[in-house]
């Protein structure tokens, strides 16, 4: 596959690495910083073009990757719409439900396919876990968990637009915790009620929520709880639970850490006690889950089939962020759906 860029801050560097790591031609770039992208261009021995719209209709890309802060994803879209060019956008999908609903129809009718960067569905323990759920291994699912205790350093927040409402659409639920938001929906199902609370601003500079903590109950009668924040120093790996009649299946980071199951007889569970985390670093996260889903990525392109994480997935994962935002605000219980 042959891929064009637009964005090259950090996370596009990581994704030229797991380009070459599956053999994926990274064929141009841009960036509005002229200068970065050039950089960017000449480290990865790709073209550096002026604009978006040039990424979108180069004839030699078989589809573009969005690593643009979220407020920017409609546009691409568009473009690629019509130059019929396959495209794929970093989390969250957009900032707003209308944005996202947008970029899936132009994909729709196109014809063109359209993915969301959420690779911790790739990751080993998250695919046993799906596979155990519906088998049945857990039994009737009680209560689902994700807690996200992060820390983000004032430096991080430096970037007035770091944070903001309406670049980034919130903080920590929207921008660091809506990868356990998608798992949670992928494991479980749709979640049907949310209350939430926040604190805008608790540690830092910054418009949105650093401490985040939601309720939740699920379309199968499960409960749930959301905690997110990048607050707390000096950051703890991610975990989801997941309690069913049957036991407990707890995920760390990428690893399956906790496997208690009652009378288990399936294969055996991938139980680990070392995981790798963003939890305190952003950069500090497996290539291996990112290589699975670029690599889904291409396989849709080739067989014309949605990827797992398509632009519904990233619909149904920012809906969910947007409700709980949404109750924040009111203080009250808000219905999904």
């Amino acid at each position: 596959m042959r891929v064009g860029i637009i964005g090259t801050g950090a996370i596009s560097n990581l994704h030229a690495k797991v380009y070459r790591n599956i053999g994926y031609e990274v064929v141009c770039c841009t960036d509005i910083f002229a200068e970065a992208g050039q950089k960017f261009a000449d480290q990865n021995g790709c073209e550096f073009v002026k604009t978006y719209q040039e990424v979108c209709n180069h004839p030699k890309i078989d589809y573009v990757d969005v690593c643009t802060f979220p407020n920017f994803r409609l546009e691409p879209v568009l473009a690629c719409a019509a130059s019929k060019k396959h495209i794929q956008v970093q989390k969250p999908i957009a900032t707003n439900l209308a944005t996202a609903r947008a970029m899936i129809d132009t994909a729709r009718k196109a014809g063109i396919i359209l993915g969301v960067v959420s690779q911790h569905r790739f990751d080993d323990s998250s695919r046993f876990l799906i596979k155990a759920i519906t088998e049945g291994r857990l039994g009737k699912i009680l209560q689902a968990d994700a807690y996200v205790k992060w820390y983000r350093s004032p430096e991080y927040y430096s970037r007035p637009i770091k944070g903001s409402w309406d670049v980034e659409g919130g903080g920590a639920l929207i921008n660091q915790a809506v990868h356990q938001v998608d798992v949670l929906s992928w494991l479980i199902g749709p979640v049907k009620e949310v209350f939430g609370y926040w604190q805008l601003g608790a540690m830092h500079k910054i418009q949105s929520e650093d401490v985040i903590t939601a309720m939740l109950r699920y379309a199968n009668g499960a409960q749930g709880v959301i905690q997110a924040s990048t607050a707390f120093w000096p950051g703890y790996s991610e975990r989801i639970e997941i309690h069913g009649a049957k036991g407990t299946a707890m995920l760390t980071g990428d690893k399956l850490t906790t496997w208690d199951v009652r009378d288990d007889a399936g294969e055996p569970a991938p139980v680990e006690s070392l995981s790798q985390s963003g939890a305190s670093d952003p950069m500090a996260i497996p290539l291996t889950p990112i290589e699975r889903q670029f690599q889904d990525f291409g396989g849709a392109i080739a067989s014309g089939k949605q990827p797992l994480v398509s632009g519904e997935e990233g619909y149904r994962a920012l809906e969910l962020v947007l409700s709980v935002y949404e109750s924040c605000r009111t203080g009250q219980k808000v219905s999904i759906g």
